[in-house]
């Protein structure tokens, strides 16, 4: 069901080679682009009408409109199950909790008397959310993409999240419930790269949608593929690929525990990666022996986590000790990096690559999917060796603002001469000069 790489007897090659020897899912954005531009240039040009052709063609329903009336949140979260509504409330109270820490503060630092440097936050003015529909309903991304944003002063959210035809056009009612629970109500039925497009462009009317700063929010190949298009008109969170778990583990680990944490990331998609780093030839025998009921009791069997599971993203990595495993699992750079060793804490504190770190038994990855106040939505890919998951810092802007009186000025107007000439960039000093009606000495 899941393959093995050996990579035990031999010294670990460094960098991009032991990258090249791990699993990974083919995920070309590239592709997808040339297929997504003509989809994002109809939105351009013919605004709501584009994007209720695309519910039609790539959701099965007809639209009268698109923007959710807000009649329908109210009617969704008075529908909720009482359940899933303490849930979801939970959910934002311990995300709100841990990204209201992450705030900043503006700070000024004095460089000369008369001279100082002040660094500003601002959040983005208007970010555009997306939620993804499909195999699954996300309302966990909804709290992971506005609780950072609301926490960051965003004054101005919309979220967009693919119609449904069983339930007459609109988003998924717990994805709407959700919205009401977070006082979002700028809700569209846009899916895909269409309502990538729509936040970018904006579209006109009543119903319309004004053009957002920043879209941010996971998806598919073809959302990712719209990011890439507009990076330069809006910001982008990331460009999501398959989701990914990578497990170190020790002969301290339980089998039942780790084939359960791979089950859990392959039930996703066909395409979701699951990866266990181990020293210990018997934990990895007796993985793949708890694999085979535990994936016979599960759901989506055949349709996600055997072809998961089976796939060349997911393997079993055999490493001559914990030591090399942490060189492992850093090339490989996981969305989710679960460490369940002996000394679990102290060795998280020597990961320098990955999205999160969940630590010990006690902390699955679906305790960061839902409830441990941690945000989900995070690099895939590898691109945690240079990038964070969204965060309240996602919505905001440095912005450094430089006061220098006169005197701060004349003291180092000289070096900024000098400097400005050796770039061959005589107007810059020239800039300097004319407010002091001096020349550089020996000029």
């Amino acid at each position: 069901m899941i393959s093995r790489i050996d990579l035990r007897g031999d010294a670990l090659p460094e960098g991009g080679d032991l990258r090249d020897l791990l699993p990974r899912a083919e995920f070309d954005v590239e592709a997808a682009l040339e297929k997504v531009r003509p989809l994002c240039e109809d939105v351009r040009h013919r605004g709501t009408a584009a994007l209720i052709d695309s519910a039609r063609k790539f959701d099965g329903v007809t639209l009268e409109r698109v923007r959710v009336p807000a009649k329908a949140l109210i009617d969704a979260l008075e529908a909720l199950d009482p359940a899933v509504r303490a849930a979801l409330e939970e959910s934002i109270r311990r995300a709100r909790l841990v990204h209201r820490a992450q705030r900043r503060s503006s700070h000024t630092t004095q460089v000369v008397p008369g001279g100082t440097v002040t660094e500003k936050w601002v959040p983005v003015g208007r970010v555009g959310l997306y939620a993804p529909g499909g195999r699954s309903v996300y309302p966990s991304s909804v709290i992971m993409n506005v609780v950072p944003a609301q926490e960051a002063g965003v004054e101005s959210i919309a979220l967009a999240s693919p119609a449904q035809r069983e339930f007459g056009g609109l988003p998924h009612p717990t994805i709407l419930a959700a919205c009401a629970l977070l006082g979002i109500d700028e809700v569209y039925a846009a899916g895909g790269a269409s309502a990538v497009a729509m936040f970018a462009y904006g579209t006109p009317g009543p119903d319309g949608c004004a053009p957002a700063n920043m879209v941010t929010g996971p998806g598919n190949v073809w959302v990712a593929a719209a990011k890439r298009y507009f990076t330069g008109r809006i910001g982008i969170d990331a460009e999501a690929g398959p989701t990914e778990i990578a497990i170190l583990a020790d002969a301290t680990a339980d089998p039942v525990h780790v084939a359960a944490d791979l089950i859990s990331q392959a039930e996703h998609d066909p395409l979701a990666a699951a990866v266990l780093v181990t020293d210990s030839a018997e934990l990895a025998d007796a993985v793949e022996k708890e694999l085979e009921p535990q994936v016979a009791a599960t759901k989506h069997i055949e349709d996600r986590v055997v072809p998961a599971l089976s796939g060349r993203q997911s393997a079993i990595v055999l490493v001559d000790s914990v030591e090399d495993g942490l060189r492992v699992v850093d090339a490989y750079g996981a969305e989710h990096l679960e460490i369940q060793t002996a000394d679990a804490a102290a060795l998280a504190a020597r990961v320098r690559n990955a999205g999160a770190i969940f630590v010990g038994p006690y902390a699955p990855v679906s305790l960061g999917d839902y409830c441990a106040g941690s945000n989900h939505v995070l690099p895939t890919g590898g691109c945690a060796c240079h990038s964070s998951g969204l965060s309240v810092q996602s919505f905001l802007r440095g912005i450094h603002i430089v006061d220098y009186n006169e005197e701060a000025l004349a003291e180092v107007a000289h070096h900024v001469v000098t400097l400005a000439e050796a770039e061959d960039l005589p107007a810059h000093g020239a800039a300097l000069k004319a407010r002091f009606a001096w020349k550089v000495p020996g000029k």
